[in-house]
């Protein structure tokens, strides 16, 4: 019996996602990536602040980076400042392998890797985001990159 609750429960929790439509899927994936090729786009013109416009513009918006912890936006967009001061430290910016995760109509996930083309290095890694759509579009409510 434990176990069939524990399945029931599981069916219910994730009976959004399994309603969705391969085509309805498909269509999210595709806003969600716009919204990271308009990151991506906003990054390579030098332009930080368009860049932070893919992030819910909120004190609940969340970075994990390395043993770093920033919440809010304002603090997020500070941070980005201070560490990309130059058109140099931006580099050019590319995202891959993206794998999307559809949590319900109203949130995902988004795995992938990130690469920055600078001219004496090539730094990289890996990213987790969350996406919320809201009114105004998908924004990402949580970013952990590594």
């Amino acid at each position: 019996m434990k176990h069939f609750l524990l399945i029931l429960t599981f069916l219910i929790l994730c009976f959004p996602v399994f309603s969705q439509s391969a085509r309805e899927r498909t269509r999210i994936a595709e806003e969600i990536r716009s919204v990271l090729l308009k990151q991506v786009s906003a990054w390579n013109r030098g332009d930080i602040q368009g860049f932070m416009r893919g992030y819910y513009n909120s004190e609940k918006l969340v970075f994990i980076s390395g043993d770093n912890i920033t919440r809010g936006w304002s603090p997020t967009l500070e941070r980005y400042k201070r560490n990309y001061d130059s058109r140099e430290k931006m580099g050019v910016l590319s995202f891959s392998d993206l794998e999307f995760t559809f949590l319900s109509r109203k949130a995902a996930v988004v795995i992938g890797s990130w690469s920055l083309e600078r001219a004496n290095d090539r730094p990289h890694g890996k990213f987790s985001l969350v996406f919320r759509r809201f009114k105004k579009g998908w924004r990402i409510i949580l970013d952990h990159t590594s």
